[in-house]
């Protein structure tokens, strides 16, 4: 494949845009008018020879460094860093959770390298991140000026943010994402609890009361693209609804959008034996973070309610 051009200043360079928010933000951004190249370790499924850029542009990397790519930060718009390993999708192991931190820390460096390295800045970093920074809070509701929580998630959050964090001396305007529970199709957390409904035996993970901080897959795009093209907006934005709601509370709504019962609960012991430490950061605790910032600056819901935006999904 020739090597893509991307010196325009409409270009975007994506880390992780082949994971499951990163795949339709790609979309999103072809199809608002930007040049998008995806920094893949895996296959290539992009266009052969010289991209017309209707669809994005991969262009391989080694996740660590900002070898082979990183020319194409010069002039660029804005980089996003979503890239990471999956931190449910297999029991925590030591290697495990060293594996989920490095991948973070590293894949940031790499694009402060390929920043650092360029001659003209680009306009604006997006950096990924999740509201594991703020531990569990119980049913104290935090926002954007809430201290950092405690454990492993929200070291995650912490080394990840930090990892970019000297853009900011290179006067680039970043902004963190600090998602929220993303419900789409296809993938995530809604996809995970729909087998067990669909079998009517879905139900609140322990007792259910631990803050559960959602939003809808078209919220969370619409987000990121808002914070993207706002040149007032820096630092952390939570991206979550704005209806806080509880394990139970949720578990209750996916089952009226579905017109199934929520059922008896799994047992926290249970959950302890099958996911060891998982179990206590990741599914028997939460926090109820609000998008205080991101509504100050007036961006607008689509779907504010948890009910609407599951019967949405459901249709």
């Amino acid at each position: 494949m020739k090597e893509p051009s991307t010196t325009s200043s409409k270009s975007v360079i994506v880390s992780g845009g082949s994971g499951f928010i990163g795949r339709v933000l790609c979309r999103k951004l072809v199809a608002r008018g930007y040049r998008v190249a995806v920094l893949t370790r895996g296959a290539m499924p992009g266009p052969s020879g010289a991209p017309d850029w209707s669809l994005p542009v991969y262009v391989p990397w080694d996740a660590s460094s900002a070898d082979g790519w990183g020319h194409m930060a010069d002039g660029a718009f804005a980089l996003i860093n979503l890239a990471g390993e999956s931190i449910a999708d297999r029991r925590w192991t030591p290697r495990r959770k060293q594996m989920i931190l490095d991948s973070r820390v590293q894949a940031g460096r790499a694009m402060l390298e390929a920043v650092a390295g360029a001659r003209v800045k680009p306009r604006v970093f997006i950096q990924g991140s999740a509201v594991g920074y703020y531990g569990d809070t119980g049913d104290d509701p935090v926002d954007e000026s809430s201290a950092p929580g405690t454990g492993f998630l929200t070291r995650i959050c912490l080394d990840w943010e930090a990892s970019t964090r000297a853009v900011e001396d290179m006067g680039v305007r970043r902004v963190v994402i600090r998602t929220g529970l993303v419900m789409g199709r296809g993938g995530g957390v809604l996809q995970k609890m729909l087998a067990p409904f669909r079998l009517f035996v879905g139900g609140p993970l322990g007792d259910g009361e631990q803050g559960f901080p959602w939003i809808h897959m078209d919220d969370e795009i619409a987000a990121i693209m808002f914070l993207l093209e706002n040149d007032g907006a820096s630092g952390p934005y939570n991206l979550t609804a704005p209806e806080a709601v509880s394990n139970l509370d949720f578990c209750r709504r996916l089952g009226q959008a579905m017109s199934r019962p929520c059922g008896l609960a799994a047992p926290a012991a249970a959950l302890r034996i099958a996911f060891g430490e998982m179990a206590d950061e990741l599914l028997l605790t939460g926090c109820r973070a609000f998008p205080k910032r991101l509504v100050e600056l007036g961006f607008e819901f689509k779907h504010p309610r948890l009910l609407e935006a599951l019967k949405d999904l459901m249709a």
